[in-house]
């Protein structure tokens, strides 16, 4: 569990929080002490997780229930990740990039492609700032993924 920014967050220390952990400025990790009566192999998020998370959001977590700890045990790089770290069904690729700049030129391989804010606005494959602000590469009726021979991992650079 981890405190960041006034908010918290409730979850494995896997380095899901990590990258929220190290960009946050008021910092405050705890370990989940506490145990229910019958804990799933597999249900964490429903057994531990979400008893503790309502007893944060109700302000009544009782005594014993997390433990102060440094840190996270697992912190992954906090820096972006130039590579393609998702592909959906429509063949759109997602970055590990945040979108900061639409003047700038994303290079996948030997190709450049520019920003587009809309489907429409494109004639050919383009990147743009999807919903979670992450940079996304889409072609317009059709598959980026194909198109360009995108697979998670493929390299990626913003310039």
């Amino acid at each position: 569990m981890a405190g960041i920014d006034g908010r918290h967050f409730v979850g494995p220390d896997n380095g899901l929080l990590s990258i929220l952990w190290q960009r946050g400025r008021r910092r405050d990790c705890r370990r989940i002490a506490w145990q229910p009566m019958r804990l799933s192999a597999s249900f964490h998020a429903r057994d531990l997780f979400a008893p503790v998370a309502a007893a944060l959001a109700l302000r009544r977590v009782p005594r014993g229930w997390l433990v102060p700890k440094a840190r996270p045990e697992v912190l992954l790089a906090s820096r972006d990740l130039a590579r393609v770290i998702y592909i959906d069904h429509y063949g759109n690729a997602v970055t590990g990039l945040r979108f900061t700049n639409a003047n700038a030129t994303l290079r996948v391989g030997r190709r450049a492609l520019r920003y587009a804010r809309t489907f429409e606005q494109a004639r050919q494959p383009f990147w743009y700032g999807n919903s979670i602000g992450l940079v996304e590469i889409a072609a317009p009726r059709a598959s980026a993924a194909r198109a360009l021979r995108l697979t998670v991992g493929t390299r990626v650079a913003l310039s």
